[in-house]
């Protein structure tokens, strides 16, 4: 039962690992002269590398904001996990951190549905942040279904 808790342990570190990254990094778009993320857009021309933040517009702030909810729950249910595995009852179940990695993988999974269709189409290709978005989503889930079936032994 020891070795199944810390492999859980060890999974749920990875997906928070993969958020943050997916989060605070800066190629979620490139192109020949730069690369954008959910803060800033930068691009090299003949007068240097210059960066400006990103736009204004309300589908980019509500990406950014599902993000960080993504990175936040999911902390909160690392949290609440620790807690639960030392003051959770013989045979009780770890629900209360099963609905916030859940949640926390339906916040990234609309952060990145929205950043597909909102984004502006030109010759700009998906970089490996919004990848790592994709990749974090199914994880997460699977990390809160599996604290759902999860009851602690001893």
């Amino acid at each position: 039962m020891l070795l199944i808790l810390f492999g859980v342990l060890v999974f749920h570190l990875i997906v928070l690992i993969l958020l943050i990254v997916s989060t605070a990094s800066s190629k979620w778009t490139v192109e020949s002269q730069g690369h954008s993320d959910l803060w800033y857009n930068c691009h090299s021309n003949s007068q240097g590398y210059r960066c400006s933040q990103a736009s204004n517009e309300d589908w980019i702030q509500a990406v950014q904001a599902l993000m960080i909810l993504s990175v936040v729950f999911c902390f909160a249910s690392l949290i609440a996990f620790m807690y639960q595995l030392f003051r959770l009852v013989k045979g009780g179940r770890f629900y209360f951190t099963s609905i916030f990695q859940i949640l926390a993988s339906v916040f990234v999974m609309c952060g990145a549905i929205i950043y597909t269709i909102m984004r502006p189409d030109n010759d700009r290709q998906y970089g490996y942040a919004y990848v790592l978005a994709w990749v974090a989503f199914p994880l997460s889930l699977f990390s809160g279904l599996i604290y759902l079936i999860l009851r602690k032994k001893e």
